[in-house]
């Protein structure tokens, strides 16, 4: 957890594939929780009175036509037949609902980080699908996890409906494998003040940047209820070590379900992120193997204190790492053209464990 740093989440100059701090006044995260205390605070442009909100949104980015060389972080797209809430019907809506949707269309637009994309549809503009980049240092790195958003018709009034497509899988206390996302931000967890949703404050931006940095962070074991009391305690932290090894392991397993099922309008980004994060993956599962901590860099040298702490762990690893292996060479050859355009695959992996 990354307490008493924090970012400007209007910030334009993030890597792509850097850690993102939150502030918070707290020094671990609740389980299920937003962050307590924690106020992404970003600004709300004043609505402006449209008849076609994805129009104004085109002039910027296009109408979805990506190639594998360039996926925009903001896109408008038509077909929605995929989404989670694509049978849930809009109900009844007013024009002051369709302009704070497109108050947080044009946010999104401007101030998305660098590790988050998100596509709307235009002829739904009640939902959002977006998939964020697992941070580095942590179990997730190099991960693309995809959620499904739906405004209802009190928003924002009440905060969106978030779903997260799990692949059946519980990599995090915060991600359920039924898709639930569990957070104070979205209602779905116990929390008071700022923790909770505010129609005045509150803004879809600010959700997606707390789960990549509250959600997937560091030490997910510590969100699990009842455990902080053990955060910086020698039991605490072995527990710890062995969530990041089982969480590591699992996505794995959401790094090959992605590749075998991306979601729509997302196959660009699968292919090309997987293209250029291969080698670097491929060496994180080697060097984990090899007892190197899990999210720690390969350069620290941070090992397991005894081989019983990860040889249940390596087992399982070895045995995910030949099928993610297999079904990355089969992304790569989808993206043939990616070869004389992305970094050299030593060059990915010096610089891919660990980074913050």
């Amino acid at each position: 957890f990354y307490a008493g740093k924090s970012i400007n989440p209007v910030s334009q100059g993030a890597a792509p594939h850097s850690t993102f701090n939150i502030l918070a006044s707290h020094s671990l995260l609740d389980p299920c929780s937003s962050g307590a205390g924690t106020v992404l605070s970003v600004p709300k442009d004043e609505p402006e009175c449209s008849s076609n909100i994805s129009s104004m949104v085109k002039e910027g980015h296009g109408s979805g036509n990506e190639d594998h060389k360039s996926f925009n972080q903001f896109d408008v797209v038509q077909d929605y037949s995929d989404h989670h809430y694509a049978k849930t019907s809009p109900g009844k809506t007013t024009k002051d609902w369709a302009k704070t949707i497109q108050n947080e269309w044009k946010l999104l637009q401007r101030d998305l980080p660098e590790s988050i994309y998100v596509r709307v549809y235009e002829d739904r503009i009640d939902l959002i699908r977006a998939a964020i980049v697992g941070p580095a240092g942590t179990p997730y790195h190099d991960g693309l996890f995809f959620f499904d958003v739906c405004f209802p018709p009190e928003y924002p009034r009440c905060p969106p409906k978030v779903y997260y497509h799990s692949g059946g899988l519980r990599l995090n206390p915060n991600l359920y494998e039924s898709g639930k996302v569990c957070l104070s931000l979205l209602n779905t967890w116990w929390g008071s003040g700022c923790e909770k949703w505010s129609k005045s404050n509150s803004t879809m931006l600010q959700v997606l940047i707390s789960i990549q940095g509250l959600v997937l962070n560091d030490k997910p074991y510590f969100n699990e209820p009842g455990y902080k009391n053990t955060v910086n305690t020698p039991v605490g932290e072995k527990h710890s070590m062995a969530y990041n090894q089982t969480a590591f392991v699992l996505s794995c397993k959401t790094m090959l379900y992605s590749l075998r099922n991306p979601p729509k309008h997302f196959e660009t980004l699968v292919v090309h992120h997987f293209h250029e994060r291969e080698r670097a993956i491929l060496d994180a599962c080697s060097a984990y193997a090899s007892g190197i901590i899990v999210g720690s860099s390969v350069r620290d040298g941070a090992k397991y204190a005894c081989d019983k702490c990860f040889a249940g762990f390596k087992k399982s690893l070895d045995a995910h790492t030949e099928l993610l292996a297999k079904e990355l060479a089969k992304n790569r050859a989808q993206a043939p053209e990616l070869k004389g355009d992305t970094p050299a695959a030593d060059e990915i992996a010096s610089t891919s464990l660990g980074q913050t």
